[in-house]
């Protein structure tokens, strides 16, 4: 596909896989930053992008479309020591200065006023993304203006430190505000206040492996790199604090430990969770990484990461024909976004830019480029403290993400099966293929269907997760949750994922389901003539497979089609299938992988047929004491075993 604007030609010497080096990433940071400010009003202190308004309003909106170009073009000057070829401080200072003249006025540039998340929230968002590039270009911008102008910048940019965030990662908007008013000497209790509130947050929300908790309760998803890590390394990289670097940097390198392997070998990060539209700040972490030097990755495998990243969307039209960022994935996608996506939303894509804080020199820019971990060979990693099992195919490049412990539903909400998120109530994400829209057929769902109702998977407490050589597996329980109807009193689903090679062996019990319920497990969305096949195979205890059509399609295709199968709930079931996506040619035939399935009460035994190795799934209750410290009632355990027989 054209692209919206010019790039230099590649360089496949130095990076082989993408062609892509900084002077690559420094001109799709100027073709992007010119094609938003066609739409900047006469001050500049708004960034007025075409497209409907999102909940927070036109005037919001327009502060989003400043605050996030303006942390691209801080990335982009302060990564070139100041140089500023294309004047775009010149022009964020001037809205600095025309946005704070007189804000919260419903006149023609003035800024809304940062206010509690419950009332008027999205100028506490954008708060933080001026303060940094206000941080990161302070001797060029900062440092010039009159000092009435700083004046006003802080007291607008103070409101953030004394209303209330929303209880997740937007307590580190004033913990960043709080850190660029601190490093321009204007510090002071409530400051201090403000970093500390975040920092003892960040500490209950950690919950090991490198994964944050988006706030109380299981939300694990982009969140982790472009936010919960990002802000915390960055300040601590450019205040010079040793300890706060060293204590979550270390987090930070093990989150990439597993995180790296959630880029397909098309370049493309696993499409899951919320935000999606901000697309390439997926690799957010990795640029923060290899600045900071706290990361486990070849400085040749993150430009990879980075540069394949940035690469997949340019080159599929994220940019559109006009060189703005649109709503959705490749191009416009509306069962993509969130009630929160305005029109200048996607440029939180920006924060992909810290890569560029890597001067010229840093290995980051002068390695060769190496290969992604999922073009490597076949890998399988198990992450049990967010409860995700990763799943690559060298062969294809495909990464798939299986879900056992991320639900995005916090303790103090109420389920309904009216708020399911296609993002995060689904066994199964991939680099490839995406969730079906709530309006359709749910992809990769395993559903108990009572009186003519599906039930919807919605808080999941995770069982287990775990990994050997060449095979990996996870394991979760959820009550299904019904629209227009109370719960079925003791139903529960208890559910494993096993994986090697390419193939996902998906075990259920299904316990207290009433007279005349039915089951249904699904499998991949996919368009029936595109480059990725769905497979889905019975292998015991259902009754008919058919294919579903979904014509609300995915991010990858207007349309697509999901494998079903069938079979009876009623009482205590067990059901075993077997289920793949590849982008390989060829299907591969059933009996060419399972050489035969055996079920023993809660026990299901699986021979397989490449190598002799043998699965078994067992169900059990779990230990008296373990169950006093779980929210579900009957708690399972789940033992996996697999190897020879």
């Amino acid at each position: 596909m054209t692209l919206p604007f010019e790039l230099p030609a590649e360089d496949r010497a130095l990076s082989p896989h993408t062609g892509y080096t900084r002077p690559h990433w420094e001109a799709a940071a100027d073709g992007l930053l010119h094609a938003a400010w066609r739409w900047a009003t006469p001050g500049g202190a708004l960034l007025d992008l075409p497209g409907p308004p999102s909940a927070s309003g036109v005037r919001s909106d327009g502060l989003e479309g400043y605050a996030r170009t303006f942390l691209a073009a801080a990335f982009r000057v302060a990564g070139a020591d100041g140089e500023d070829p294309h004047g775009w401080l010149e022009r964020y200072a001037d809205g600095l200065a025309a946005g704070t003249l007189t804000p919260g006025r419903d006149d023609a540039e003035s800024w809304p006023l940062i206010r509690d998340h419950t009332v008027f929230g999205q100028p506490m968002v954008e708060s933080a993304s001026v303060a940094i590039g206000l941080r990161l270009t302070r001797p060029w911008l900062w440092d010039r203006l009159d000092g009435d102008v700083q004046d006003r910048a802080e007291a607008w940019l103070r409101d953030a430190l004394r209303h209330t965030p929303a209880a997740n990662n937007w307590y580190l908007f004033p913990y960043s505000v709080a850190g660029f008013l601190e490093s321009v000497g204007r510090g002071d209790a409530e400051t201090a206040a403000a970093r500390a509130r975040a920092q003892d947050l960040m500490e209950g929300w950690y919950r090991g492996d490198g994964w944050y908790s988006d706030g109380d309760g299981r939300a694990f998803d982009h969140y982790n790199g472009w936010a919960l890590h990002l802000y915390p390394v960055l300040d601590a990289h450019l205040s010079g604090d040793g300890v706060l670097l060293d204590h979550y940097g270390a987090r930070l390198r093990e989150h990439l430990e597993g995180f790296s392997l959630m880029f397909g070998g098309d370049g493309a990060p696993m499409y899951f969770g919320r935000s999606l539209a901000y697309r390439f700040a997926a690799g957010a972490a990795v640029g923060i990484g290899a600045v900071s030097g706290h990361t486990p990755l070849a400085p040749g495998v993150s430009r990879r990461l980075l540069s394949g990243s940035l690469r997949y969307f340019l080159e599929r039209g994220a940019g559109g024909d006009d060189g703005l960022l649109s709503l959705g994935w490749h191009g416009p996608h509306a069962a993509t976004l969130q009630r929160y996506s305005g029109p200048a939303s996607p440029y939180w894509a920006s924060k992909a830019f810290v890569s560029l804080l890597a001067p010229a020199d840093h290995p980051l820019w002068t390695a060769p480029e190496g290969a992604a971990p999922s073009e490597g060979p076949d890998r399988v990693l198990a992450l049990p403290a967010p409860g995700l099992l990763l799943q690559s195919t060298g062969a294809d490049g495909v990464v798939r993400l299986h879900n056992h412990g991320s639900d995005h539903v916090h303790p103090h909400m109420a389920e309904s099966a009216d708020e399911q998120d296609p993002h995060y109530a689904r066994f199964a994400y991939s680099t490839v293929s995406g969730p079906t829209s709530a309006l359709n057929t749910a992809d990769n769902h395993l559903a108990v269907v009572v009186g003519g109702v599906r039930g919807v998977r919605r808080r999941i407490q995770p069982l287990g997760a775990g990994h050997g050589e060449g095979w990996g597996w996870a394991a979760s329980a959820y009550r299904p949750v019904f629209t227009g109807r109370q719960p079925v009193p003791g139903l529960r689903v208890e559910s494993v994922t096993v994986v090697r090679g390419r193939h996902e062996l998906r075990v259920h019990r299904v316990v207290g389901a009433p007279p005349g319920a039915r089951i249904e497990q699904t499998g991949w969305a996919t368009a029936p003539d595109g480059p990725v096949v769905s497979a889905l195979h019975g292998l015991h205890g259902w009754d008919t497979r058919e294919e579903v059509r979904a014509p609300e399609g995915t991010a990858w295709t207007r349309w697509a089609v999901v494998p079903r199968l069938v079979g009876d709930a009623a009482g205590t079931v067990l059901v075993a299938a077997l289920a793949s996506l590849t982008a390989e040619a060829g299907p591969t035939a059933l009996d060419t992988v399972v050489r035969g399935v055996n079920v023993d009460g809660d026990t299901v035994e699986v021979d397989w047929a490449e190598d002799g190795a043998v699965t078994r799934v067992s169900f059990g209750r779990a230990a008296k004491a373990a169950r006093a410290a779980t929210p579900v009632s009957a708690p399972v355990a789940v033992s996996v075993e697999h190897g020879e027989r």
